[in-house]
């Protein structure tokens, strides 16, 4: 039976013994993959009325951010 060499998980070749460029990818990677948001977002249970309130939030947040950018500056006199 033949193993898969493949590599699992997010990794980094590191060249040149240049471990801080490697560091910088692979922060990189894993800010491109949302992996850690994941991963915090599996630690602990949020109740389903908890996960409602917090997109609700999100949602005024977002949506007063629009009012404030579409609505004209204050007069200054």
């Amino acid at each position: 039976m033949i193993k898969n060499n493949r590599k699992r998980g997010t990794s980094v070749e590191v060249k040149d013994s240049n471990v801080s460029v490697a560091l910088r990818k692979l922060k990189k990677k894993i800010d491109d993959d949302n992996k850690l948001i994941d991963v915090v977002k599996n630690t602990s249970y949020e109740k389903p009325t908890e996960e409602r309130k917090r997109k609700k939030g999100a949602a005024k947040a977002r949506w007063l951010k629009k009012i404030a950018a579409d609505s004209l500056p204050k007069k200054l006199f």
